[in-house]
């Protein structure tokens, strides 16, 4: 870095940067979704009731979840990893309106995965843009596969909580 940058040009420099990166890892994931979905099959499961799929156990829970994931599940495809439902609950607003509490565990290639602190995130964002899910955690056993720094970094950076 040449002495005459100031802070302020770093700054910049670094967010035109991961603007970027972000659109290309965007694109990418996309890119991986398509060519490993039935395009049918996900608007099927996005047609169908979250509460009532998830509540009766149904096997299309865990699809159903997967197809409303964005860009983290390119790296649950191709990467071997899958959603696993632990535990789940029904809350109503007062007003008698239904959401969704999941405590979701991973499985696959996810279990051993240094970038599972990241992907937990995207998970959550991800469900939690459904309207009928309002809240996302994570089994606290997933916390057993980390090492210690992944375990600390989690917790404290991390974004989500565990159950």
């Amino acid at each position: 870095m040449p002495d005459s940058w100031s802070r302020s040009d770093v700054d910049d420099l670094a967010a035109r940067y991961r603007t970027q990166i972000e659109s290309l890892m965007s694109q990418e994931a996309k890119k991986r979704i398509a060519e490993n979905i039935d395009v049918r099959e996900d608007r099927r499961l996005l047609d169908l009731d979250i509460i009532d799929i998830v509540t009766s156990s149904s096997e299309d829970a865990v699809p159903a979840l997967m197809a409303r994931l964005g860009d983290v599940r390119a790296a649950l495809i191709g990467h071997g990893g899958a959603l696993v439902i632990h535990d789940h609950s029904i809350s109503n607003d007062g007003e008698g309106a239904e959401s969704l509490s999941l405590v979701i565990d991973l499985d696959g290639a996810c279990v051993s995965c240094g970038a599972a602190p990241g992907t937990l995130k995207g998970i959550q964002d991800d469900l939690l843009a459904d309207p009928k899910i309002s809240r996302v955690r994570f089994n606290r056993g997933m916390l057993d596969w980390f090492t210690e720094i992944q375990r600390d970094f989690v917790l404290e950076h991390g974004g989500v909580t565990f159950a």
